[in-house]
């Protein structure tokens, strides 16, 4: 029995970039080794992870969601692992759904594993994410890179970061590599990296490596993460201020802009590009799964 014909789509947002897998009735297996190799950027299609779009109500993990919102993220990281969140990648996923024609210009819901998330499609083409709630855990972790040290904050996402500043973003090396930190029981199960330099007031810019995929040309929840941890160190927190407090992230993939509001929440915005959408081969799709 020959294997189906599998549509995708490639995206990204701020370059951060995407293999886009729609399949409304989770019918296609997407093992971590399939999933590996349509990312690989020489023998697959490449991406830093991939989105697999999926009902809520078809998928067990996001069932529960269901009423909130139709959609669910399965996202995979570039090695095939399971991520709770994406940023850029919710960007991504919204703009797809808008050119499926199953979402509008206007405000829709995404259910993700780190819960569902408010999405808004600008009439500029700009979308905004409501990320959440960042929890700023006590513990923190020392990061150290070619002999520099430094201390990182904690700040989770939905997903955790440590988040070091640093005097220049070449001092974070070449980051294919997890940059070694300890203690390493405080992220037990992986951690997303950020170092960030200062550009001006309240304009910071950083590199980052994304837990399951290296280096990245950007991260939504990383620059989350940044601005938050950025606010802090300033000084300054919209609970105690009563005013949002907006900070620009230069990232290498491009410009993201975070508003973290007085209740907690914070928001996220960006452009969101679909490049390109094929079929995937069916035979060579056979060959990585057999």
């Amino acid at each position: 029995m020959s294997t189906p014909q599998i549509a995708f789509l490639k995206g990204h947002g701020t370059e951060n970039d995407f293999v886009i897998v729609p399949d409304p009735d989770n019918a296609v297996d997407l093992p971590a080794s399939v999933v590996a190799r349509l990312c690989d950027r020489r023998a697959g299609i490449g991406g830093d992870g991939l989105l697999h779009v999926v009902r809520s109500a078809a998928h067990p993990e996001a069932r529960a969601m269901a009423e909130q919102a139709e959609w669910f993220m399965d996202y995979r990281n570039a090695d095939g692992s399971v991520a709770e969140m994406c940023g850029n990648g919710v960007r991504v996923f919204a703009r797809y759904l808008q050119r499926a024609g199953l979402a509008a210009e206007g405000d829709l819901a995404v259910a993700t594993r780190g819960g569902v998330k408010g999405v808004h499609l600008a009439k500029d083409g700009a979308v905004t994410v409501s990320m959440g709630h960042a929890r700023l855990p006590g513990s923190g972790v020392r990061v150290t890179v070619d002999g520099r040290s430094w201390d990182a904050r904690n700040v989770n996402m939905g997903n955790p970061h440590a988040v070091a500043f640093v005097e220049d973003l070449a001092h974070a090396g070449d980051l294919r590599s997890v940059p070694p930190f300890s203690p390493s029981s405080v992220y037990p199960d992986g951690v997303n990296i950020e170092f960030v330099v200062d550009r001006g007031p309240r304009h910071v810019a950083m590199r980052v490596h994304e837990r399951g995929s290296g280096e990245t040309r950007s991260c939504g929840t990383g620059a989350c993460a940044v601005a938050v941890a950025a606010a802090r160190r300033d000084g300054v927190d919209p609970a105690v201020t009563g005013a949002p407090a907006t900070y620009t992230v230069d990232l290498p993939g491009g410009t993201l802009v975070i508003t973290e509001f007085p209740d907690g929440t914070v928001d996220m915005t960006g452009p969101a590009v679909i490049v390109a959408e094929g079929v995937i081969d069916p035979d060579w799709l056979e060959t990585v799964s057999g």
